[in-house]
């Protein structure tokens, strides 16, 4: 596969996520919900999580319809979680994605809603009356649930509040951003591969690559903190340093961490092999545009 070919695809995908997004986020929930809902998800991010159950769909020649709800709820967990990290009583953060954050535009309560109503959209698009059998509904369900919940994003959210201005060990810091940013991405892989049939060692191996790149991810975002401007991240540079937050940079040196990531992205694509799948080249892509990107 060619970049060319990687980016077309990319394109494509991405417009049908857009779209499945636009028709899905309703604008007419009451006194203005629906607009707080709408600017926080539509026109904006990387939308690497769709992506990723996608792509991981189409390896396991999985169904296409389950696959794009799919995606559109694990957007909206994705969207919800940054609408409340960013409040007062989180990280305090004025800018997301290049423009003001949710709070900032519409107050903070109607942000607290906001993400409640978006969450609790994310499992109702998995639920549709038709198209996706009653059995893959609740297995999307179940791995959307375990990877936003206090196994996953929200726990290593409370972990990363409580560690503001302690010493963490690389072990902790692991275990932190395994659960507040690689659980969702990980799932992200593995809701995708549900959408197909996968053999128990494929399965293995999804995990596995899903767990590299969500920790990959993690580790250049944080090297992007330190060295992005704000204006090239959409978001506020500097923060995790200002509020005296342990990151791979802090905690292994910028070096090594960089040498991390390139080290997590190798794990990737060995898992990719080992999964004994034939259209992976999507994933290995993803992979590498996780480790390469600069914003």
């Amino acid at each position: 596969m060619t970049p060319d070919e990687f980016d077309d695809w990319a394109r494509a995908e991405l417009l049908a996520v857009e779209s499945a997004l636009d028709s899905l986020v309703p604008a007419d929930p009451p006194a203005g919900l629906g607009d707080a809902m709408r600017y926080a998800v539509l026109d904006g991010g990387k939308r690497l999580r769709p992506l990723l159950v996608l792509a991981a769909c189409e390896a396991v020649d999985g169904a296409s319809f389950a696959a794009m709800r799919a995606a559109v709820a694990v957007e909206l967990i994705h969207a919800y979680s940054l609408v409340h990290d960013d409040m007062p009583c989180m990280d305090d953060d004025a800018l997301r994605r290049g423009k003001p954050t949710v709070h900032v535009k519409y107050g903070e309560a109607q942000a607290m809603l906001a993400g409640d109503a978006m969450q609790a959209l994310a499992f109702e698009v998995l639920t549709p009356e038709q198209g996706i059998a009653p059995a893959l509904q609740a297995r999307l369900v179940g791995l959307l649930a375990r990877a936003a919940g206090h196994e996953g994003m929200a726990g290593g959210q409370a972990i990363d509040l409580a560690s503001v201005g302690h010493r963490l060990d690389e072990v902790a810091l692991r275990d932190m951003h395994r659960r507040k940013t690689g659980a969702l991405l990980q799932a992200s892989v593995l809701m995708g591969a549900a959408c197909g049939g996968v053999a128990p060692a494929a399965w293995d191996a999804l995990m596995d690559y899903g767990a590299a790149i969500g920790l990959a991810f993690q580790v250049v975002d944080d090297i992007l903190d330190v060295t992005q401007a704000s204006e090239t991240l959409g978001k506020t540079a500097g923060k995790d340093l200002e509020n005296n937050k342990p990151t791979y940079v802090t905690v292994l040196g910028m070096d090594a961490a960089r040498h991390h990531a390139c080290e997590l992205r190798q794990q990737a694509h060995a898992a990719l092999q080992r999964s004994g799948l034939a259209r992976t080249q999507r994933l290995a892509w993803l992979a590498d545009k996780v480790v390469d990107r600069h914003h």
